[in-house]
């Protein structure tokens, strides 16, 4: 591409997003009580959360219904054309329908907003027109601020679905921080691919129960050297008598004391009595950053009175896939 071509599509492309982060800055100055209203509707929902729309609008929905729904908000996308013709029967008692539309006049939309006021279904709009059909019909209506399309015609969607979008995050987001929604959470709902994987806890691949090498202090090393050899994790774990990890034994700690009282010495003497643990409940991702950060291979997990609950390896991490 000629450079002279080049520099015009990159400057076409500033002026769009300039353009569009003029109508996001807006869209942020007025927000208002109405926009607080509509968190309190929706996160109130004890069924599903409906997002529906119309062209543009309606791919907007479906985006911000697998938003909802991926981050504790049950919701799902309903075609307003579709539920013309049966697909109304996906709304039941007890949900509530955010409705999207530009204009706020759609055509399409006329039969499920008529369901929702007939089956007292709680209804939130989101348009750019105050005074419109949808505005007058609904609950509550989220009224996007005048802003310029970035099209240069002023015809094609695109500030005013990059607002939609936008406006759709901060309504979930809004409903995840209030329902208190966590790293746990968001992981039951995101098994798969990399991101499930980023959310594995330790506890989700830790070794424990009987799997721990563990010894109680006053321990002979020659009994701790065969728990380490046994359990093959490269370390044992020395327990005081209420169960707290007082220290652990690595290979590295039997290298530095080998020697001929190596054998007819106790654990309390060999043992680092300042081990890396990590809580259970931690992203294993932090666990192999300690791991890295210490040149380690393993963990004790511990709860919280100090007591082990499970160790780690780093291989663990491999099969995991988090490493």
């Amino acid at each position: 591409m000629p450079k002279d071509a080049t520099d015009n599509a990159i400057a076409i492309a500033r002026r769009v997003l300039r353009t569009e982060i003029a109508g996001l800055s807006a869209l942020m100055e007025q927000l208002d009580v109405n926009f607080g209203k509509a968190v309190d509707l929706l996160a109130a929902t004890k069924g599903r959360i409906t997002v529906t729309g119309m062209g543009k609008s309606g791919h907007v929905a479906r985006k911000i219904a697998a938003t909802m729904a991926s981050t504790g908000s049950p919701a799902q996308f309903v075609h307003p054309a579709e539920a013309s013709h049966g697909d109304l029967g996906m709304i039941a008692k007890g949900d509530s329908v955010l409705a999207l539309s530009n204009s706020g006049d759609t055509a399409e939309l006329s039969d499920i907003v008529a369901f929702t006021r007939r089956y007292r279904i709680p209804l939130v709009a989101m348009t750019r027109r105050d005074g419109s059909a949808l505005c007058e019909a609904a609950d509550i209506a989220l009224v996007l601020p005048a802003s310029d399309e970035a099209c240069p015609m002023g015809l094609a969607p695109t500030t005013s679905t990059t607002m939609m979008l936008a406006l759709g995050d901060a309504l979930a987001v809004a409903m995840l921080e209030r329902k208190g929604f966590s790293p746990n959470d968001f992981h039951s709902l995101h098994p798969g691919g990399q991101l499930g994987k980023d959310l594995l806890v330790v506890r989700d691949i830790m070794h424990h129960a009987d799997a721990m090498p563990l010894v109680p202090l006053g321990s002979a090393m020659t009994d701790a050297i065969l728990v380490m050899s046994t359990k093959s994790f490269g370390c044992v774990g020395v327990v005081d008598t209420g169960g707290k990890l007082a220290g652990i034994i690595t290979d590295g700690d039997l290298r530095r004391h080998m020697g001929d009282t190596l054998l007819r010495s106790t654990v309390d003497k060999v043992m680092n009595r300042h081990p890396k643990t990590i809580r259970s409940t931690a992203l294993a991702v932090e666990a192999l950053g300690q791991m890295n950060e210490f040149a380690i291979t393993s963990l004790f997990a511990i709860d919280g009175e100090q007591r082990p609950v499970g160790i780690l390896h780093i291989h663990d991490c491999l099969r995991a896939g988090i490493a």
